[in-house]
């Protein structure tokens, strides 16, 4: 009965959705297309209002990735921009923004809509192997924007015929690089001209092409080539209304924003800004309404809630959103780590391959839903990463890894209580702790360790489990799982034996049975224990031999024939472990 009245749930979803409510925009960053389709879009209008209210000469907003920062941007373009291709037709901007909470907010704002010539550029693509390929695409990038504005030679009163060849030259990618480095100057003044306005000019991802030369080895290059490019266009550019600049860091030591002034930046430590940039709570409980799944509101608190952005606490937008278009096609479904798909956890793989023994005890610590507290600092470079641990959780705090707690000033330095913010995260760094425990596995060599198992030496077995979890990372809210599967992780390595977990012997299901391939060899029985107190854990191991006992584990065994079978039981406590043999 309850399987079919889920299969009636779902098809009474998709009717309702094939009916004319809105869909849910997955991999949309284009706010026109998601207006034209009629998708389902939680208004950030009033963004608009607070950058012109607020906002500064150039403005650098620096968010984790898919936090909604291209869209944001799309946003706005569609707000600010006049005529957009090469006949001059103008946008139906009322059109995009009926409805929206802009509207409401008075001439003084819907008076910029359609004023501006826009300059919107994405670094994005430009993550690439090596400098001639990332230059070749940020090429690409300028002259496409060149191309959408070529209506402008058109008119041969605004431009000289100078300015004119050389527009040509870069739209069709036969300028020198010179040109290319002050591109972005040029276009500015070119469409001012044209226009008799000045311009707005988005930059989105900034940071992207950095991050990749730096791991990819070409840094020095692509730094100087962007410094170049933003220095001519966001410092010294009487053409230019005002800037917005987005990425995941504020990247100044390396001096790409050399002598900008005029920039004003908006972190998540400290926004005017923070609840444009993800879901606040009202927004994500008018979706679950819209799309009748409001039952789920906790279950998708605990999993993609638990952010901080200055003082507004926000969902991360992309999991809400994978989230509830799976919810809506199928109530009982699971949630799953949707961002962990789509961020680079490189940055944690080297947390944990780096870690000494204090470090280690924080990310158990973190795992197990604890607090660290460690001195912050906004200006970053890739560089510095990796020369101190500090460093590394600095970086894992601004791309969204951990969340502020609280926060205080000792002398000049601000010191965070970090914590992680939501099970997808405790996910992700669960996931990359399994994942380097199995290449450690993989590298060890446990031939001594595997004799001692089979010759029945408690003592010794007792001693290198114990050695190897001092060496590892452990979380201890669901220790059970975590010791289990780090010793089915061992034991599956045993060659001439077939490992099994938690199958069906005798009248139960021991948690780990090593079958070997030749009768003569000794079957290996284990139950696993896990102990609140190193003073239980004796207690413990009996309790394990006696449930091999009394649940007659090893009676099929015996039956089969195999001649000899050594019973183990072993409870761990943290990070100590207690190994008990069944006398013979």
């Amino acid at each position: 009965m309850e399987i079919q009245d889920r299969k009636t749930d779902k098809r009474k979803v998709e009717g309702e959705l094939m009916t004319g409510r809105r869909r849910i925009a997955i991999g949309m960053e284009d706010y026109k297309e998601i207006i034209e389709k009629n998708c389902y879009y939680v208004d950030k209008t009033l963004f608009i209002r607070d950058l012109l209210d607020k906002g500064g000469k150039v403005n650098l907003f620096t968010r984790p990735r898919r936090f909604g920062k291209t869209l944001m941007l799309s946003m706005l373009r569609t707000f600010f921009e006049l005529d957009l291709d090469y006949a001059g037709k103008k946008t139906d901007h009322c059109h995009y923004f009926k409805g929206m909470k802009i509207m409401k907010e008075g001439g003084a704002y819907t008076g910029q809509m359609g004023k501006y010539p826009v300059i919107n550029l994405s670094l994005k693509s430009a993550k690439q192997p090596d400098f001639a390929m990332a230059y070749h695409v940020l090429k690409e990038e300028i002259t496409g924007e060149f191309s959408r504005h070529r209506y402008i030679l058109r008119d041969e009163e605004s431009l000289t015929e100078a300015d004119r060849e050389k527009y040509k030259r870069i739209m069709d990618r036969k300028a020198e690089d010179v040109d290319f480095v002050t591109s972005l100057k040029f276009l500015s003044d070119c469409l001012s001209a044209y226009h008799r306005e000045k311009v707005i000019i988005l930059l989105d991802e900034y940071d992207v092409p950095l991050e990749n030369a730096y791991f990819s080895g070409f840094y020095d290059r692509m730094a100087e080539f962007i410094r170049s490019l933003f220095e001519s266009a966001l410092k010294t550019n009487n053409s230019l209304e005002f800037a917005v600049v987005t990425g995941c860091l504020r990247i100044s030591r390396e001096s790409i924003f050399t002598g900008l002034n005029n920039l004003k930046t908006d972190s998540i430590l400290h926004t005017e800004f923070g609840e444009y940039f993800g879901f606040v709570q009202s927004e994500v409980e008018e979706m679950l309404s819209e799309f009748q799944i409001s039952e789920k509101k906790e279950e998708i608190k605990e999993w993609y809630d638990g952010y901080l952005f200055g003082k507004s606490p926000v969902y991360n937008p992309w999991s809400v959103l994978n989230y509830v278009e799976t919810a809506v096609s199928d109530r009982n479904a699971f949630p799953r780590p949707y961002w962990s798909n789509t961020s680079s956890n490189n940055i944690i793989r080297e947390l944990v391959e780096t870690a000494d023994p204090d470090m280690k005890r924080e990310l158990e610590c973190l795992t197990a839903g604890g607090v660290i507290e460690k001195p912050i600092h906004e200006d970053l470079t890739y560089g510095d990463i990796r020369q101190s641990q500090d460093n590394l959780w600095n970086f894992l705090f601004f791309t969204g890894y951990l969340k502020v707690v609280k926060e205080r000033l000792e002398t000049d330095t601000i010191y965070l209580t970090m914590k992680i913010p939501n099970v997808e995260i405790r996910y992700i760094y669960r996931n990359t702790i399994q994942d380097y425990f199995r290449d450690i596995l993989k590298k060890a060599d446990f031939t001594e360790f595997f004799q001692d198992l089979k010759q029945g030496k408690e003592k010794s077995v007792e001693s290198f489990i114990s050695s190897q979890l001092a060496a590892s990372i452990s979380y201890y809210d669901n220790a059970e799982n975590f010791y289990h599967g780090y010793m089915a992780g061992i034991l599956s390595r045993m060659e001439g034996y077939e490992m099994h977990s938690n199958k069906e012997y005798g009248d139960g299901r021991p948690d780990l049975v090593l079958l070997p391939f030749h009768p003569k060899m000794p079957v290996i029985i284990i139950e696993l224990k896990w102990a609140g107190k190193f003073s239980q854990m004796e207690g413990l191991c009996d309790t394990a031999l006696e449930q091999i006992e009394n649940r007659a584990y090893d009676r099929e065994l015996l039956e089969e024939g195999y001649q000899k079978i050594i019973k183990y039981g072993i409870c761990f406590c943290k990070k100590n472990c207690m190994v008990k043999k069944q006398k013979s």
